[in-house]
């Protein structure tokens, strides 16, 4: 496969995976960079023993937890500020709502639900995770739950 195929096909699922991750678009697309880098260094040594996606994903979900590594050994002072809680009743402040809500979430949950949202399936996350499928179908579940209720929480 072709590297400027796999960007091009590749680049807003790892991006949105990203923001999951930090919650911050500037880092986020940093972040992204950082994982298209690590693939095309890495491609060459693609074997094809999994689908090109779970190998992408698993390099963007380990790229990831080595910035968020990097930036909690940071002074607070120098954290990315946060998205704003404003209240306002359209798509962008649910999308930034729910990356919030996201980047909250302990480090498999938000790998996880990132890689349901980008419909990866379940069985695609279980070897990318290193989770049994049915284990994966319940934090899927438990986690949807868990946002819905923030969601809710957030609305009253």
């Amino acid at each position: 496969m072709v590297f400027e195929d796999i960007y091009k096909d590749y680049w807003n699922k790892v991006y949105r995976i990203c923001m999951g991750y930090v919650n911050d678009t500037d880092l986020a697309k940093d972040m992204a960079q950082e994982t298209f880098i690590n693939i095309w260094k890495q491609l060459p040594n693609f074997r094809n023993e999994a689908a090109i996606g779970t190998w992408i994903y698993r390099i963007a979900a380990n790229n990831c937890l080595r910035q968020i590594e990097k930036l909690n050994r940071m002074p607070t002072s120098e954290f990315p500020e946060q998205v704003e809680d404003i209240v306002e009743p359209d798509k962008e402040w649910q999308s930034k709502f729910l990356y919030k809500c996201i980047a909250e979430l302990p480090e498999t949950d938000r790998i996880i639900i990132s890689l349901e949202l980008e419909d990866v399936k379940q069985a695609e996350i279980a070897k990318i995770t290193g989770l049994s499928e049915s284990n994966v179908r319940v934090k899927v579940f438990r986690i949807k739950e868990k946002l819905t209720q923030k969601f809710k929480n957030y609305e009253h």
